[in-house]
């Protein structure tokens, strides 16, 4: 059996497909342009190019601030030193007149005092010439205080350990006349009695009085 002749196509289907081919053709070759000028794959290269960002390149990191250390507290100073004496007690202290002989006949009465702190500490005394009370009397008449023409009268504070005795360093002397503010550079002051007369020391340091008198003798 034999098949019939084919159908062949008229020219306007030829045509139309030609066209179409030619289109597509051009439809190729444009993007094959546009993929050669545009290069989409460039940006993406870069993207994937790039380093991935480090923690510290994204944002500047913030320290976490520091808590402050309170400040601790100073330790109170401890002193090592003792306590400094405190002023005596005039219960405590022992004063003593102290006349240098006995009998005198025409030289001058050289007197001191001593003193002792009988307390169980050590005090402070001021023990200067400012402080110093000498009196020296017969019976009720008094001939003379070491007050009355005292010059340049100064303070002098010591300090006395416990059961410490000291005495004056530079005795006064008293020249056996009548002693009187007004008459101190007068020379016919009146003479004291002598003959073997009975004379007596008292003293005075600040508050702090003698006990006992000393007595000794004019010739």
């Amino acid at each position: 059996m034999g098949s019939g002749p084919r159908r062949r196509h008229s020219p306007a289907v030829y045509r139309r497909r030609r066209i179409a081919v030619l289109l597509l053709a051009l439809l190729v070759v444009a993007g094959i342009v546009w993929l050669v000028i545009a290069q989409p794959w460039r940006g993406l290269a870069d993207v994937l190019a790039q380093p991935a960002p480090s923690p510290s390149a994204s944002a500047p990191a913030t320290a976490a601030p520091t808590p402050s250390a309170s400040p601790s507290p100073s330790p109170t100073p401890t002193s090592t030193d003792p306590p400094r004496p405190q002023p005596c007690d005039p219960e405590v202290i022992d004063l003593v007149p102290v006349v240098h002989g006995e009998t005198f006949e025409t030289k001058p009465v050289t007197v001191g005092i001593t003193l002792t702190n009988t307390g169980s500490v050590d005090c402070t005394l001021d023990v200067g010439t400012s402080k110093q009370r000498f009196v020296i009397t017969s019976g009720k008449d008094t001939w003379w205080r070491s007050t009355d023409c005292q010059k340049e009268p100064s303070d002098m504070v010591v300090t006395l350990t416990a059961g410490q005795t000291v005495e004056s360093a530079e005795p006064l002397t008293w020249d056996q006349t009548r002693s009187d503010p007004g008459t101190c550079g007068d020379e016919n002051r009146p003479r004291a009695r002598r003959g073997g007369a009975a004379y007596h020391l008292s003293v005075e340091v600040g508050d702090v009085k003698a006990k006992t008198t000393a007595q000794f003798f004019l010739r």
